[in-house]
């Protein structure tokens, strides 16, 4: 059965929130200023702090992600995220950079629980580990990196390149059970998806730090800049989960030519 033109749309609009890095511009437009000269300005310390939390952060979402998340269908409760988001921003404006390490994994797996109500509103089975992990890989979409070029920015070359990495850690975490993988972070499979997801996520979490540290931004300006961080996040968790849901029904190759030509 072919795309219907609702369907269509879905994909167009799936397309424009998923190749189309707008965060940055978006927090650029909060606070007045450029964020790339505000990045410049992060000591290199700073990088590193931001380098590190990322990753620990994410473990700490891994963590979720394989215990926690349940396979319940409902509606995306956006807004109860969103405020929750905003209110550890209003924390850490408080703080500045140090406050990062402590409020990012909070964030992130506030954030995590977000994606996963888009996952299972899209018909995902989140009583399958690779399902789960699939939300997690929705930190690395909607964000390029800084070593992205044209070829490999896009989001099936993206997908493509982190669909082995997930079965990997899949596998690996099935075979010696979820207790045995909380002890063991180190394994190759969980240590290479943490880090293929923390190489783009990175990008927004440094764009992040570097708005919150403009001396007025404040209480209010940090829970402004985690509101954008956390809808930019559900506008791609919906993109991403959109379209495989409408793979499983037309298809991949379907999908994929129409968000092509989309």
């Amino acid at each position: 059965m072919p795309l219907t033109s609702h369907e269509l749309d879905e994909i167009a609009r799936a397309k424009e929130l998923l190749e189309n890095p707008s965060l940055a511009v978006r927090i650029t437009d909060l606070i007045g200023m450029p964020i790339e000269a505000l990045v410049k300005r992060l000591p290199g310390s700073a990088q590193a702090l931001i380098s590190d939390g990322t990753r620990k952060a994410l473990n700490a979402s891994l963590d979720v992600a394989v215990r926690t998340l349940d396979a319940r269908r409902s509606t995306p409760s956006d807004w109860l995220h969103r405020g929750i988001v905003m209110a550890t921003g209003a924390a850490g404006g408080f703080v500045g950079l140090s406050g990062l390490v402590v409020e990012l994994p909070v964030s992130l797996t506030v954030m995590l629980r977000s994606i996963a109500d888009h996952a299972r509103s899209q018909g995902e089975d989140l009583s399958m580990l690779a399902n789960r992990l699939e939300c997690l890989t929705v930190f690395a979409y909607g964000t390029r990196s800084s070593g992205d070029d044209a070829a490999d920015a896009g989001y099936f070359a993206v997908r493509t390149a982190l669909a082995r990495t997930v079965s990997r850690a899949a596998e690996y975490v099935a075979g010696r059970g979820i207790a045995e993988m909380a002890g063991e972070k180190g394994a190759p499979a969980l240590v290479q998806l943490i880090a293929r997801i923390a190489q783009r996520l990175g990008v927004a979490v440094t764009n992040k730090a570097a708005a919150q540290l403009v001396p007025v931004i404040g209480a209010a300006g940090g829970a402004a800049i985690n509101a954008l961080f956390i809808n930019h996040y559900q506008g791609a968790a919906w993109a991403h989960f959109t379209v495989r849901r409408l793979e499983r029904a037309h298809g991949p190759d379907a999908v994929r030519l129409a968000f092509e030509r989309a």
